[in-house]
């Protein structure tokens, strides 16, 4: 399927690695332009080599998006490097285990300036441009925000931040043809996940633990299914679908424990 994403310029942020870089094969895939927008130099540019080789083309932007004054920085970077920008993609944010008994106000904010207010951020100096494009924006998000997690409430209260946002751009934007989605993610394996699994005294019996909870095929979603998901939504292939917050996750979030 002809995405026609073709030319299209599409910052992806925090995509030098995990989902992000798997968006950013994705879009690549389809003849776009993404732009990893991360604060990481040297892992943007191994990510833009590693998309090169692959016959792909795809650029990288350096900003800090945890301060107000990186946001405006990486979009306007953009802006001035291609005088466009065809749609947009929230990714980056850490699950920090920022949690309620043992955190504090210091780092809860700066917990939601890691993982929810650059989403706003970005899409708010990147709006001039989305507007003359009717680019399509795509919010990622995880299922904590529906589930909880446990020793994690800045984290879960950004997702749920996402959720809302994505919602009311919806509405928002309607006048102007700008269509908003989020894809929700559960189980994926990625750097930062193995990081995770490599904490508990036994990482191989914790993730199996884990898959076996998964009910389709009993396996972590991979980040190219997460790719192929953002690609559509970003395309005029999707062009009636709004407001909506998408599950792929091989029916984790939703689908009766019990099944498993």
């Amino acid at each position: 399927m002809d995405l026609q994403l073709k030319g299209k310029v599409i910052p992806v942020t925090g995509a030098a690695k995990g989902i992000g870089l798997g968006i950013v094969e994705a879009l690549a895939a389809e003849g776009a332009l993404p732009v990893i927008i991360g604060r990481n130099q040297a892992d943007n540019e191994l990510a833009v080599a590693a998309i090169k080789s692959g016959g792909g083309h795809a650029e990288q932007v350096v900003a800090e998006l945890s301060t107000p004054e990186g946001c405006a920085a990486g979009v306007a970077a953009v802006a001035e490097k291609y005088g466009h920008i065809d749609g947009w993609v929230n990714n980056a944010g850490v699950n920090d285990g920022v949690g309620l008994e043992q955190g504090s106000y210091e780092a809860f904010v700066a917990s939601l300036h890691k993982n929810l207010i650059h989403y706003y951020l970005c899409v708010h100096h990147a709006l001039p441009y989305l507007k003359q494009s009717q680019g399509a924006i795509v919010n990622i998000g995880s299922k904590t925000a529906d589930t909880g997690q446990g020793g994690t409430s800045a984290y879960a209260a950004s997702n749920g931040g996402r959720n809302a946002l994505t919602r009311e751009w919806a509405v928002e934007l309607l006048p102007y043809g700008i269509r908003v989605n989020a894809v929700i993610v559960a189980e994926c394996y990625t750097p930062l996940y193995d990081k995770w699994i490599q904490t508990f005294d036994n990482p191989a019996e914790k993730l199996a633990e884990i898959t076996r909870k998964i009910p389709l095929e009993k396996r972590m979603t991979t980040v190219h299914e997460i790719g192929a998901m953002v690609s559509f939504l970003l395309s005029t292939k999707s062009s009636h679908t709004t407001g909506q917050l998408i599950y792929v996750d091989g029916g984790y979030t939703h689908l009766d424990r019990a099944i498993t």
